[in-house]
């Protein structure tokens, strides 16, 4: 039968639903607390609680000073009590006994009770913070406990958590009623002194992302992306999506047969329209997509300013634009552009004065000098009232597209150039001056001021400044051109220790290769006889030796190849021999013949030929 103790544990385990050991250090931090209240210990001094969970025992261990005498039983233990725990104790040492007063058990009960239940309640708040850290970004059901216009919606969650919704989290519109159990996205989890605040929101666009993984199974298995999303909570979204595998609509995907799939999620977010369009690696196409349910006639991109000029009918304008400009915002978050939209009459009516005015059009001029005059002719019938006939708005159409076309490609070669006057000038600029200061020019603390509030901040980005725009530092407030003449004269005077030059390491080729690829070698000189077998002196120490033919008239040079080791000296002989020519075989008596030693001389570290004539006996001497 279990004791008081084990079980009031396990009502305590299960009430507060958390783990054994959380509970065990709380109930012993909080004995900790009650021994320190009951003998007025120093906090300073280690204190331990131990408890046996099957009775419910505690035994406090305290640490004291080894002492011939006690005085203070508190903090000190003689040396006959110390050497029980510690047999290597000794006096003045610090040693950790069992200090439990005698009638604890009934002090601790008293005075340990509001610890355990802070230590509990610490230990609730904290798992609650670590499970809704990761619950950030997903969806998350909850119970409305109160409704306030101004502190927002209180939310009953799992685990006795309360969220908080505020007011600019939830969708415009919405209204509800206590008891009411409502879907949500975690936003963000705060530190309280009275718990984790857990945010909630339904207006971020991610409360949408994760509507679309629930209801549609292409998205949650990855086979359809959602590339990006732009919301207005309550009125309008627009998601962009593509297909990681080919052969699937991802528009389809999302939509579903009749509309169920979407009608869900439109259902869940009060009636918000959500447009779906394919996403395109063709900014041009995917903005096109992106205006709709208009229309596009054109799209023409400025890449250098991240701009978009869209082309719409007359008609579709309204369309393309939206109530209060709300279809074109949405487009312009969806796509990353910065989207201006125009009729086709407006565009086709920017495009002549853009011509005409502007002097970097002038060869665009030239060339749609003859269209202009028809082109002003076909706006003034449509200034008029009078309606255009379909090649008159096609005319239009093709107009702009030439000259906006035109524009961009000028505009293109503009940054181009840009580029490469900005490229030739670093090249000028040592690498250096960029971790230089402007400080080490040595200029005046007002100059100084100037142009660090400039942010020309090291000497490289000063002398940038000066070779591609000087006018950019002379109209800087307080720089005259006396301060520009001095700059000049500090960047001229200025220089910068010649980088070193790096020497690339060379390889090192083993001498077993070099070996092999000389004996490898081979190389015919000239066509000599079939050498007879080599001479060896007597008394000589055993040698590779050779004959080598010589012609009374002439020598015929062979070139013998050989390792690099002595001991694998071989000398390599090519012969070639003439069947043909009988003439050859009857010198053999007349040639005379010598005899050649290839020794490794270890001095040289290198191998040398030594040779003997047969009709002397003069020695061996090097050839």
């Amino acid at each position: 039968m279990k004791n008081e103790f084990a079980l009031a544990f396990n009502e305590v385990l299960e009430e507060k639903q958390l783990p054994k050991e959380v509970i065990m250090a709380a109930i012993e931090s909080a004995m900790v607390s009650a021994y320190r209240r009951a003998v007025n210990a120093s906090n300073a001094q280690e204190v331990v609680a131990k408890i046996d969970p099957e009775s419910g025992k505690v035994t406090i261990f305290a640490e004291k000073e080894v002492v011939e005498e006690v005085q203070d039983q508190r903090t000190e233990v003689t040396l006959e009590v110390a050497r029980t725990v510690n047999p290597e104790a000794n006096l003045n040492d610090m040693v950790v006994v069992e200090s439990t007063p005698t009638d604890f058990g009934r002090v601790a009960a008293q005075t340990a009770r509001q610890v355990i239940q802070q230590r509990i309640r610490e230990a609730e708040r904290q798992m609650q913070a670590d499970f809704f850290n990761k619950q950030v970004g997903e969806i998350i059901s909850g119970v409305v406990q109160a409704v306030s216009m101004t502190q927002g919606v209180t939310i009953g969650l799992d685990m006795k958590a309360e969220g908080i919704m505020p007011p600019n989290q939830k969708i415009p519109g919405e209204r509800f009623k206590v008891h009411e159990r409502i879907r949500s996205i975690v936003l963000e989890v705060k530190d309280s002194p009275r718990g984790p605040q857990i945010i909630l929101s339904r207006s971020h666009r991610n409360f949408l992302r994760r509507l679309l993984e629930n209801e549609v199974p292409e998205i949650y298995h990855g086979i359809v992306e959602i590339r990006a999303i732009s919301r207005e909570p309550g009125q309008r979204a627009k998601v962009a999506v593509s297909a990681t595998q080919p052969n699937v609509d991802p528009v389809g995907a999302c939509v579903g047969i009749k509309g169920v799939r979407i009608q869900a999620i439109v259902k869940e977010l009060h009636d918000e329209k959500i447009d779906i369009i394919e996403w395109n690696a063709d900014q041009g196409l995917y903005i096109s997509k992106a205006i709709s349910p208009a229309k596009v006639s054109g799209v023409y991109l400025n890449d250098a300013e991240k701009t978009a000029t869209v082309v719409v009918q007359e008609d579709q304008l309204s369309l393309a634009i939206g109530r209060d400009g709300q279809n074109a915002r949405l487009a312009a978050k969806l796509t990353g552009w910065r989207i201006d939209i125009k009729s086709l009459i407006e565009a086709a009516a920017d495009a002549i004065v853009k011509v005409q005015r502007d002097p970097s059009l002038a060869n665009i001029a030239e060339v749609e000098h003859k269209n202009i005059p028809i082109v002003e002719e076909v706006l003034t019938k449509k200034g008029e009232g009078r309606p255009l006939t379909p090649e008159e708005f096609m005319m239009l159409i093709q107009f702009v597209e030439r000259v906006e076309r035109r524009t961009v490609e000028q505009k293109k070669a503009v940054a181009v150039a840009e580029e490469e006057r900005v490229s030739a000038a670093r090249s000028e600029v040592p690498n250096a001056a960029f971790e230089a200061g402007i400080d080490a020019l040595g200029l005046s603390e007002r100059i100084y001021n100037i142009l660090t509030e400039a942010e020309h901040r090291t000497v490289g980005d000063l002398m940038m400044a000066m070779k591609l725009n000087p006018d950019s530092v002379l109209g800087l407030a307080g720089i005259g051109p006396k301060s520009m003449e001095t700059i000049k004269t500090a960047l001229e005077n200025i220089s910068f220790p010649e980088p070193e030059p790096t020497v690339e390491p060379v390889a090192e080729i083993p001498v077993e290769e070099i070996a092999e690829a000389l004996v490898e070698t081979v190389i015919v000189t000239a066509p000599v006889e079939v050498l007879p077998e080599p001479v060896i002196a007597e008394g000589e120490p055993p040698a590779v030796a050779a004959e080598i033919t010589e012609e009374k008239d002439k020598e015929k040079p062979i070139e013998e190849i050989f390792t690099l080791r002595p001991d694998m000296l071989q000398p390599v002989a090519v012969v070639a021999e003439d069947d043909d020519d009988e003439a050859d075989k009857k010198k053999d008596k007349k040639k005379k013949k010598k005899v050649v030693e290839i020794v490794f001389d270890e001095v040289l570290e290198k191998s040398i030929a030594l040779k003997k004539h047969k009709r002397g006996d003069e020695g061996w001497e090097e050839e």
